[in-house]
């Protein structure tokens, strides 16, 4: 092997060329290798599928926030920056190398090209973009290019309620994705969330709901674009611009073509485009997606990794130093050099870094990642005490370690919550993860790991919660795929409408509610999964009906019949008010004949409740059959359900009517009996119904008077209740009290009977206007002057034929009077009289 010079190999193509398959097989195939990656995500996914080929003892995993590394380690996957490049090994790839030209972290990536090497073999893979300036920064590599394995084509604007399934919707930004997947939740029942932010276990999980078909659409951002492999079909853009961290910028071709590359994998072709407000793409653009023929890298990002830490100046020089090589840029500066930057303006941290080993503790302590990225002091806040701790105490103390990832354990708020937090037990996952930096590192790791896999595991509840809908995506998915009659469907004991297993809502009666939480477009939907069960239940619905004791069946205050408490018709105007017509209320799962069948039975059953509750009506009626004097008189009375008002009837009939129960009152001709509590229910129930009115609120039953209703016209006579001025009187208390008074009356004014008010349930200051109502006059108490004598004269009743005033306010003022006059005996006489 030592007569061999190393090779150097580029795999360059588009995505789906199977380069990683090809580096991940080379690797094994060498007794030990490192392979890097562009995200922690691939890091780990690729770790896995070599701990299933090799073993966990012999894979290590390394990435800023993890570290598993086993004594017996052979084989590791890193990200890019973690990969140990001082262990010696035979076979040394690095993913996505044409980062080499990002300007955030592509200085990384071409320290890698430049000087990562395998003892026997290195690969780098990427895209054909970086060849030229690959072939003259390495120019012992051989390159080879692969083409992709299946076919990717553009299919144009598609809108968001028409993506076919597994499609993957691309946005640029948190707020857009979570608007694109509420979108796509309330249209196609949900979808799966990608998004950088996310922790492995996360991702993890969300892929998972996409791959197990859960839901047929993903929502992500260019995070996909990585190589994440999933199974899908269509990539649709919705922009073509993205923040890049320093200013928003349109996509570059290159970039379009890394993320719409991910549909289609293997030999299944996949095709890409534009959905909702994103702007076409050009004709130059898809046609260069399309062939992958994209303008050649012209520079690669590179920072000085021989680095002078004699002194913090001396540090920054090196930083900053310029690129010798052509074709290398120096690029943005890193969080860590903008937080040195920033330290070194600091005169207590100058005066701490005298020596070289305190110089690169600064360093070290300036490279924890900012995943926070707050715009604020607080990450380099952080850098500066821990650079004070390593310097003063040689490790960080065990009780701030604890309680700074203790506190980040806590799963409640909501997803910008979570995800802030997790980008906060990654840091503290780096720190942990520096066995030089804190004592019983293994412990803080495994603590991190925790508080990260409780975050983890909430935030893929909450994003479930807020964008699956998994019932509505399964029915979706069924129905897109024309298979309505294969969906299985059934309604239970108590109602409730089942389609896939899922519940959809309910039957009240003959009607179909939807689940509250379905609306628009998946309503529709809904309706026509259910449409086959309900179509077999309502038949069955019918017949039990047809078949229901009266119990079963209730006519309701505003005329609604129910059936077990579901509405199912109500009346309508017939051709008498005691004859009603049935209206049944509107389903579209009923046919005629079947509307038919329930008209006919709740028609029965509403004749059994006037029969029952008006039962002394229809039994005056038949014992006045045999009288032709009284057959009239009655029919009258039934024609008004029982009461007629202000009827003159002949003196020599109210003997015969009080024996069948009708009494003639001097306000009307009536049943008692019908002014009870359930048939004056019922009657006012009958007159809605007749004189196609809605009901206004009734009294109580058991009122004796009310206060003057705003009822319409005639309601309150049929109903029984006498305007009585202020206050409506019951019409059997008013025809009872008034006939005692007219007769107590009937010769002179007699005292104000104890208690009147009370019995007319009315207040005292209400008594004279009812009074007069009732065809009486309230005589007030006469106020005796100081010359009079004998007792005051009390309150007392008149018959109003008499007109005398109502109240001692309206009457003639008393005149002086000598009690020796002769004519005082005749003046007493004539007041006692009036």
């Amino acid at each position: 092997m030592s007569g061999f010079a190393p090779r150097v190999k580029a795999v360059l193509g588009p995505t789906n060329t199977g380069k990683t398959h090809l580096a991940i097989e080379r690797l094994l195939g060498h007794a030990s290798g490192i392979i890097g990656f562009p995200l922690r995500l691939l890091a780990r996914e690729n770790y896995d599928r070599m701990v299933s080929i090799k073993g966990a003892r012999h894979v290590a995993l390394i990435t800023g926030e993890e570290k598993i590394v086993p004594p017996d380690a052979r084989w590791f996957s890193c990200t890019v920056e973690a990969m140990p490049l001082d262990r010696a090994v035979e076979f040394i790839a690095v993913d996505e190398i044409q980062l080499c030209a990002d300007a955030d972290r592509g200085h990384v990536f071409t320290d890698r090209l430049l000087h990562a090497r395998g003892m026997v073999e290195t690969m780098f893979l990427g895209a054909e973009t970086i060849r030229k300036l690959l072939k003259r920064l390495v120019p012992e590599a051989e390159v080879e290019t692969r083409p992709r394995l299946s076919q990717l084509s553009f299919a144009g604007h598609t809108k968001l309620s028409r993506l076919p399934p597994r499609s993957a919707i691309v946005a640029f930004s948190a707020a857009e994705v979570y608007a694109i997947a509420e979108a796509v939740r309330s249209r196609r029942g949900g979808c799966a969330v990608v998004m950088g932010r996310l922790s492995p276990r996360t991702r993890n999980a969300q892929v998972a709901l996409y791959q197990d078909k859960e839901v047929d659409f993903l929502v992500a951002t260019d995070a996909i674009g990585m190589g994440l492999n999933m199974d899908v079909d269509h990539v649709a853009f919705a922009g073509l611009s993205k923040f890049d961290g320093h200013r928003p910028r349109p996509l570059a071709a290159a970039e379009i073509a890394q993320i719409a590359g991910r549909a289609g994998r293997g030999m299944r072709d996949g095709t890409f485009g534009t959905t909702g407000r994103c702007r076409p793409l050009t004709e130059e653009l898809v046609t260069a997606v399309e062939t992958h023929a994209f303008e050649p890298l012209e520079q690669l990002a590179w920072r000085n990794a021989n680095l002078d830490f004699t002194s913090i100046d001396a540090l920054l020089a090196s930083l900053l130093a310029s690129p010798e090589r052509q074709g290398l840029t120096r690029g943005h500066d890193a969080s860590d050099l903008l937080t040195l930057v920033s330290l070194s303006g600091d005169a207590a941290t100058r005066d701490r870094t005298r020596t070289p080993r305190a110089v690169r503790l600064l360093w070290d302590a300036c490279q924890i990642p900012d995943f926070r990225k707050l715009a604020t002091d607080a990450h380099t806040k952080l850098c500066a005490r821990v650079f004070q701790h390593l310097l003063d105490d040689g490790s960080l103390p065990e009780d701030w370690v604890a309680a700074q990832i203790a506190v980040l354990g806590r799963t409640d708020g909501d997803i910008d919550t979570l995800m802030q937090r997790l980008a906060d037990v990654r840091i503290w996952a780096y720190i942990a993860a520096r066995p030089d930096w804190v004592r019983n590192a293994l412990v803080w790791q495994n603590r991190a790991r925790e508080a990260e896999d409780l975050l983890s595991d909430a935030l893929h509840e909450k994003l479930m919660a807020r964008f699956v809908d998994r019932r509505a995506a399964k029915i979706t998915r069924s129905l897109d795929a024309g298979e309505p009659a294969g969906l299985i469907s059934a309604v239970t004991s108590s109602g409730e409408v089942v389609v896939e297993g899922h519940p959809v809502g309910r039957i009240d009666g003959f009607r179909f509610e939807p689940d509250a939480t379905i609306g628009g477009a998946d309503k529709r939907l809904v309706l026509r999964a259910a449409r086959r069960a309900l179509g077999g239940e309502m038949p069955r619905r019918v017949a039990r009906v047809e078949a229901a004791p009266d119990a079963d069946l209730a006519l309701q205050p505003d005329g609604v019949i129910t059936w077990r408490t579901a509405p199912i018709a109500r009346l309508r105007q017939g051709s008498a008010l005691l004859a009603p017509a049935i209206e049944i209320i509107d389903s579209e799962f009923l046919d005629g004949a079947q509307r038919e069948t329930l008209r006919a039975r709740l028609a029965r059953y509403v004749e059994t409740v006037i029969a029952h509750d008006l039962m002394p009506l229809f039994a005056a009626a038949r014992a006045a059959d045999s009288t032709p004097e009284l057959r009239g008189v009655v029919h009258r009375l039934a024609e008004q359900a029982g009461i007629l008002p202000a009827t003159p009837i002949d003196a020599a009939l109210r003997p015969a009517l009080r024996r069948i129960g009708v009494r003639a009152g001097h306000f009307a001709l009536y049943l008692p009996a019908l002014l009870k509590p359930r048939p004056a229910a019922l009657r006012a129930t009958l007159w809605a119904a007749w004189r196609k009115r809605w009901l206004p609120p009734l009294p109580a039953p058991g009122r004796i008077s009310i206060a003057t209703p705003d009822w319409p016209a005639g309601l309150a006579t049929y109903l029984g209740w006498l305007d009585c001025g202020p206050r409506a009187i019951r019409l059997d208390i008013a025809e009872r009290i008034a006939a005692e008074l007219r007769h107590a009356a009937r010769r002179r004014p007699v005292p104000l009977p104890h208690g009147l008010a009370s019995r007319l349930g009315i207040a005292p200051v209400d008594l004279a206007p009812v009074l007069q109502a009732l065809g009486l006059r309230l005589i007030p108490p006469e106020i005796l002057d100081d010359a009079a004598f004998g007792p005051p004269q009390t309150a007392r009743i008149a018959i109003t034929a008499l007109r005398r005033p109502a109240t001692a306010s309206h009457a003639e003022p008393a005149r002086p009077h000598n009690p020796d006059h002769p004519f005082a005996v005749l003046a007493a006489f004539r007041r006692e009289a009036s």
